[in-house]
């Protein structure tokens, strides 16, 4: 069957797989301040005005954390799936069960249909977030594979975009269509993603996992040596996979038990912790409950419909604010790019949070329509809350979102490679599912000091990924294995070369790559220079 070799082709349909997670968290945070959805799933009765209350806290808290909570047992079983199907096959296996998923959920007549429907969606989402940037990882070049991992976080932007305004549109319509219709489109980018597949190659390093030598060298040959064969590009590659494919066979069997050895142990904690930070910056909390937010804020103006369109502006800037990373993230480097979002959200949360803490005051009973509502503010202090989660917005968008993909994958040998971010991508999982439960009660309970724990998350995220979080951009995934090697000069036990020691190579891999060949004045000054990264002389 004829395959498609365009490696920005094969990345874009592959991240349609990010997309489906953006569907589901603007599908939700658009239509739980709406009438027909709280009606539908009505437990609170009626305000004075007439207005249906909604779920209570706690089940409008388990709603929107059923569908990560699926994601985290999706993401765990992605591993096994990935290994004895192959990448691209699990990621269509994935998109089936989105389809089954989205029919149930479009067709919800009560909260326990609701529940199960998202659970069903978000185990697909887990298979599909982890194992979309494994794909991409492991057939893209290394000068180009920060981008191109991080479409899938822009993937991701453009699906909670579109989705967002869908709902808007929806939102006008009366009964309960306003929210089955777009809960029902989300199932065709699922089939898109299932047929688009079929064009695109198998990862050339899962075939080799499986002695599949001649088909791998075909991938490689159609994606990065433009069908020549003869590639010396090509070439090397192939030398450097049967190599490691080779060692591996002769040192490991596979399991989750190695991930927790500890010459294994302390890139396994990086690339969770990878994930988990990027739920504990707040960001998708922020999108989930981010009518909430902006209601407290004054912009509901007495419509249930104002406060989604200047809500769905949030989500304009994340996707253009991720472009940039899709353009220059190589050329910075991951290190670089995770301390400044760090720093920048950190700063942004504690504007928020002050701003709150001194300007607002509690809501008044029968105020707002939920409990989490739990204060007002009004006047200049509104407007600089907007700006501020503006703000917060526009410096996640850039940093932690498409990094948090694009590291974990760059982090392990080939062996342990799709099991080992199936664990990263279920902590980020399980930690999408407690926050996304935890917040309603938060801001009904704490109100603004919610802020002050995603600040402080920040603060802590930036200090570790200084000292534990080594550079990975631009080096091929087999080269990044000499990063953790202990047995270095210089290197720490169990940890290898200290991460403020390493360094984005982006200019030699560029000459390999265009070149194919280095001449050995320049490999002899390479090399030298990466001694003294390792040694610090």
């Amino acid at each position: 069957m004829y395959k498609i070799g365009n490696i920005y082709f094969i990345a874009a349909v592959a991240v349609i797989g990010g997309a489906l997670f953006g569907f589901d968290i603007s599908s939700m945070s658009a239509i739980i301040s709406t009438q027909p959805y709280l009606c539908q799933f009505n437990q609170l009765g009626h305000n004075e005005k007439g207005l249906c209350l909604g779920p209570t806290n706690d089940v409008q808290g388990g709603i929107t954390a059923a569908m990560p909570g699926g994601s985290w047992l999706g993401a765990l079983c992605s591993g096994f799936v990935s290994d004895t199907f192959g990448r691209k096959r699990s990621i269509q296996i994935g998109s089936l069960i989105w389809i089954i998923g989205s029919i149930i959920v479009c067709a919800s007549v009560n909260i326990p249909m609701l529940v199960v429907g998202r659970i069903i969606n978000g185990f697909s989402v887990g298979i599909c977030s982890a194992q979309v940037p494994v794909y991409i990882s492991e057939i893209a070049l290394p000068s180009k594979r920060g981008r191109l991992v991080g479409f899938q976080q822009w993937a991701i932007t453009w699906g909670i975009l579109i989705m967002f305004f869908i709902c808007y549109g929806c939102s006008f319509i009366e009964g309960t269509a306003a929210f089955r219709v777009p809960w029902g489109l989300q199932a065709i980018p699922a089939a898109l993603l299932f047929l688009g597949l079929v064009f695109l190659p198998e990862s050339p390093r899962w075939l080799s996992k499986k002695d599949r030598w001649d088909e791998a060298k075909d991938v490689l040959t159609l994606v990065h040596g433009k069908g020549n064969p003869n590639s010396p590009w090509v070439h090397r590659e192939m030398q450097e996979i049967r190599e490691m494919v080779e060692f591996e066979r002769a040192n490991a069997d596979v399991s989750y038990f190695e991930l927790f050895k500890p010459n294994m142990i302390n890139r396994t904690s990086i690339g969770v912790f990878t994930q988990i930070w990027s739920q504990l910056t707040g960001m998708n909390v922020m999108m989930y409950y981010i009518t909430y937010v902006f209601t407290m804020a004054g912009l509901a103006d007495g419509s249930e419909n104002a406060v989604l369109l200047p809500s769905g502006i949030q989500f304009v800037i994340n996707v253009v604010m991720t472009i940039p990373a899709l353009l220059w993230m190589d050329r910075w480097g991951r290190r670089p790019t995770l301390l400044v979002g760090a720093f920048f959200m950190c700063l942004w949360l504690c504007v928020n949070a002050g701003l709150f803490a001194v300007y607002s005051r509690p809501a008044r009973p029968g105020e707002f329509t939920s409990p989490a509502e739990s204060m007002a503010i009004t006047g200049a202090p509104a407007k600089a809350i907007i700006a501020s989660t503006y703000l917060f917005v526009a410096s996640f968008a850039p940093t932690w979102g498409p990094v948090s993909w694009t590291y974990p994958p760059e982090l392990y040998p080939l062996r342990l490679r799709g099991k080992a971010v199936a664990l990263c991508t279920s902590a980020n999982w399980a930690f999408n599912f407690a926050l996304a439960y935890f917040v309603p009660p938060a801001f009904a309970n704490i109100t603004w000091k919610t802020y002050v724990i995603f600040a402080t998350f920040c603060a802590v995220m930036f200090i570790h990924v200084f000292f534990m979080f080594p550079e990975t951009a631009n080096k091929p995934l087999e080269e990044v294995e000499e990063i953790f090697d202990d047995t270095k000069p210089g290197a720490i036990k169990y940890i290898g070369t200290p991460a403020w020691k390493t360094r984005n190579t982006r200019n030699l891999t560029l000459k390999q790559e265009h070149n194919d060949t280095i001449s050995s004045e320049e490999k002899v000054g390479f090399e030298e220079h990466a001694h003294k990264e390792t040694t610090g002389r």
